[in-house]
């Protein structure tokens, strides 16, 4: 019998309706604090089926939208045991597609595992540019760019192997916590490999490797006492995500008129946020503006969307047993929207950490995005995010030690005045401080390669309150100006990939210019790590003079813990006199320097060299 064109079409069709293509979250936990689940489901013309599951599981809700394509089913799983469940999904009498869904068992402590926090210093990596463990994935039929290294902003073939080949060389440094840029799928067509565009939330990058292999990296952390922080990426996704080239519906989305598929860039003015005096057209400006042409704007202000976002990331931290979450340009979210994700997702994990990327330029504008802030307050706003970053700080950084003269208000000075505003967050030991990262120039380009001015400045990053930072290959010189195009701050690591010249994971294979690097930076933060004083303690500072700044960490019912910091920031030797800092001092006679481990004479006068620390443990 033949059919024509039309027929054999219509047929397709007929079987292909009706048919469920996915389910997510692709499982779920028994036990979970909020029993309650919604399951998206998609398929082709599916919104008319009726679930049902073998054994029965409470539907409290069915949804639909106005793609047909999809139903949300909300499930009280509240005393539901752990097993494999069948979803029979029903027209009429007539069962017309069918899936297992599993609840799993939670491990033990879930709920109450412990976040990052300032005993740590983080490793911030880029996976693509660290380095290359599996060759075989650097390119998969299944993504659309392949591998370039020649190629500045293309794939260069790093990945989550590579990662778990070199912990140790990360945990001999002394970091404690990872944190990689995303590693789930982006396959955009070009430039995907700083991962922001994703293109699947619940699946990594095969490039980079597995879900089993982002499981396997965190159980390699905790093997080594070490701790994990997934890259998370709430306000925007990439055009090629199957949800946007499917849209439930179009308010999921900022959706411009007259823009090209809905676009219109973010005109990036933050301080809209928070600006008594803003205008609607200025804040939504921002707020509902696409991060990038391949970066459609997720509309938080929707309840669906919100919801998808806090499962995604409670089943990521469940399902990966992290330590913490990274949340990327958190002020572009609807303020509303991200402050209900942040709050559902600590109710769930009370003692987690999470950190949001506040690149703003003013303490004040950072402070009011603090859990408990009282400059929020004046708004009536409580963001109940724990963590921000200290983007002021970060903006000091290279000024600082490359000015040699004080002055009035340059050199040290600058830290000094900066630390004087502290008083504006509600907790100070809970800031993430860093000295560079993977969207600005590099530290050591922005100081021309200068050790002693790197040895300053991670000096001052590993005893000032909060949680230290480090970009990766920093602690071995690395260069990059970002003039020259992000592929030049994210260069890949030296000894990543078999065919290097040289590699600088091993102390063999370092330069003697990176050796001096790395050991310094290795003395420095492992000592840091038995220092409770640093990590909680108070903080004592004295004006700079000279270009010379003192500092105490210290308990107050420990004298005995106290750290004195001296930091010689001229270009000269300097005779300090002592007396001025007797409040700090105390009764301590000498202190012990952490570095050399030599004995030092707290007496009248202390000489310090130029461009130099010292770090001191009084006793």
């Amino acid at each position: 019998m033949k059919y024509n064109i039309s027929i054999l079409m219509l047929m397709v069709l007929t079987s292909s309706m009706g048919q469920v293509q996915r389910i997510e979250p692709p499982f779920w936990w028994t036990g979970m604090k909020n029993p309650e689940i919604q399951v998206l489901v998609h398929g082709n013309q599916i919104s008319d089926l009726q679930p049902e599951f073998t054994p029965e599981i409470t539907i409290k809700k069915i949804e639909k939208t106005e793609n047909p394509n999809y139903l949300f089913i909300t499930l009280d799983t509240k005393n539901l045991q752990p097993g494999s469940y069948k979803i029979k999904f029903k027209k009429g009498k007539r069962t017309i597609s069918t899936m297992d869904y599993k609840f799993l068992e939670r491990r033990e402590g879930s709920a109450d595992r412990k976040g990052f926090d300032s005993s740590d210093v983080i490793y911030l990596l880029m996976p693509d540019r660290f380095a290359n463990g599996d060759p075989s994935n650097d390119s998969h039929p299944k993504t659309i760019e392949l591998t370039n290294r020649s190629d500045q902003g293309g794939r260069h073939g790093g990945d989550i192997q590579g990662i778990i080949d070199h912990l140790d060389y990360i945990d001999e440094l002394g970091a404690t916590t990872l944190w990689s840029t995303p590693l789930t799928l982006d396959n955009e067509k070009t430039y995907s490999y700083h991962g922001y565009a994703c293109s699947d939330l619940y699946q990594m990058d095969p490039r980079y490797g597995s879900n089993e292999d982002f499981i396997r990296l965190t159980e390699e952390l905790h093997q080594r006492g070490m701790k994990h922080i997934m890259d998370y990426v709430p306000n925007h996704w990439g055009l090629s995500h199957w949800l946007i080239q499917d849209l439930p519906a179009q308010d999921w989305l900022h959706y411009w008129e007259g823009g090209e598929n809905g676009f219109k860039r973010s005109n990036y003015i933050q301080t809209s946020q928070i600006d008594p005096y803003a205008s609607t057209y200025d804040a939504k400006g921002c707020m509902d503006g696409w991060f990038d042409y391949t970066m459609p704007d997720m509309n938080e202000s929707n309840p669906m969307v919100v919801n998808y976002l806090v499962q995604n990331a409670i089943w990521w931290i469940e399902n990966a047993n992290l330590d913490g979450m990274r949340v990327d340009t958190y002020p572009y979210n609807d303020k509303e929207g991200i402050t209900e994700w942040v709050t559902r997702v600590m109710e769930e994990y009370p003692n987690l950490n999470i950190v949001g990327e506040i690149f703003m330029h003013e303490t004040p504008h950072i402070a009011f995005w603090q859990k408990d802030s009282a400059i929020g307050a004046i708004q009536s706003f409580n963001s109940n995010l724990p963590s921000v970053m200290d983007f002021p700080l970060y903006d000091i950084f290279p000024e600082v030690f490359n000015q040699s003269e004080q002055n009035w208000g340059d050199g040290l000075f600058k830290v000094y005045d900066h630390l004087t505003l502290d008083f504006l967050y509600p907790n100070i030991n809970n800031l993430l401080i860093m000295m560079g990262n993977h969207d600005v120039n590099r530290i050591n380009q922005a100081f021309d390669g200068d050790l002693d001015k790197y040895k300053l400045a991670i000096s001052l990053l590993a005893t000032l309150r909060g949680i230290p930072q480090i970009y990766y290959g920093d602690e071995i010189g690395v260069l990059g100006e970002k003039s020259k195009g992000d592929g030049d701050i994210r260069r890949d690591f030296p000894g990543g990939w078999p065919d290097d010249p040289q590699n600088a994971f091993l102390e063999s294979g370092r330069t003697e210019n990176q050796k001096a690097y790395f050991n310094y930076s290795k003395k420095l933060l492992n000592w840091r790590k038995s220092k409770s004083v640093i990590h909680k303690g108070k903080t004592l500072h004295f004006s700079p003079t000279d270009n010379v700044y003192v500092y105490f960490r210290y308990f107050p019912d420990k004298p005995q813990e106290t750290v004195m910091v001296v930091l010689n920031n001229s270009i000269k030797d300097q005779q300090v006199d002592m007396t001025r800092f007797k409040e700090g001092i105390q009764n301590h006679q000498n202190g012990k320097n952490a570095i050399t481990g030599e004995t030092v004479s707290l007496g009248t006068m202390l000489e310090i060299k130029a461009k130099s620390s010292l770090v001191l443990e009084l006793n």
